[in-house]
């Protein structure tokens, strides 16, 4: 087994058991109005992408199912933080930092298709979940706060699944990312 694989496997579950509380966070943080304009499109198309009916991995695919979603909020927040760099010191938890960081893990296991994978991470503040863009969900107070509470009520019902600590877990995570973003 590879470093870069032990690192995955080791580093995964986490990730799962984390994700319900890191879309709240990423939520609230959002929900700031002294976030900036530039990093809270990314966070809101991330979070939206929780509610992709047809996402990268389907959720009830057992091991793998929500670990597109971890990888799609870390990437939108290096994203976010990329384009609006002044957003890191408005963090004080330091979720965004965190998830910033997370992304570079990310980026090492898909190699090749981590281009491909940000552009798709990049066209979610473009795009529709529940009928809903982006746009929409930052376009009225109203519309923030009710999108903020939606990932809350997600996040408090969003139960993890189990990650096997198997080889052959990464090597479906990366067939099926490469099938649905090349």
């Amino acid at each position: 087994m590879t470093d870069l694989q032990t690192r995955c496997l080791d580093t995964f579950p986490t990730w799962l058991r984390t994700l319900g509380d890191d879309a709240s966070a990423l939520a609230a943080w959002m929900a700031d109005d002294n976030a900036p304009e530039a990093a809270r499109r990314y966070i809101a198309g991330g979070l939206n992408y929780l509610f992709k009916s047809l996402d990268l991995i389907p959720d009830g695919i057992e091991d793998l199912g929500y670990l597109d979603d971890a990888f799609v909020l870390r990437v939108a927040t290096a994203l976010a933080l990329a384009e609006a760099p002044s957003a890191k010191p408005a963090d004080p938890k330091g979720v965004l930092s965190r998830l910033e960081a997370d992304a570079s893990l990310v980026g090492e296991l898909l190699g090749d298709l981590k281009g491909p994978f940000e552009n798709y991470v990049r066209s979610l503040t473009k795009g529709a979940a529940r009928g809903r863009t982006v746009d929409e969900i930052l376009a009225s107070s109203e519309n923030l706060r009710g999108f903020v509470g939606e990932v809350a009520a997600w996040a408090k019902t969003y139960e993890a699944p189990t990650f096997g600590r198997d080889e052959k877990n990464l090597v479906k995570l990366k067939a099926f990312l490469a099938e649905k973003i090349r």
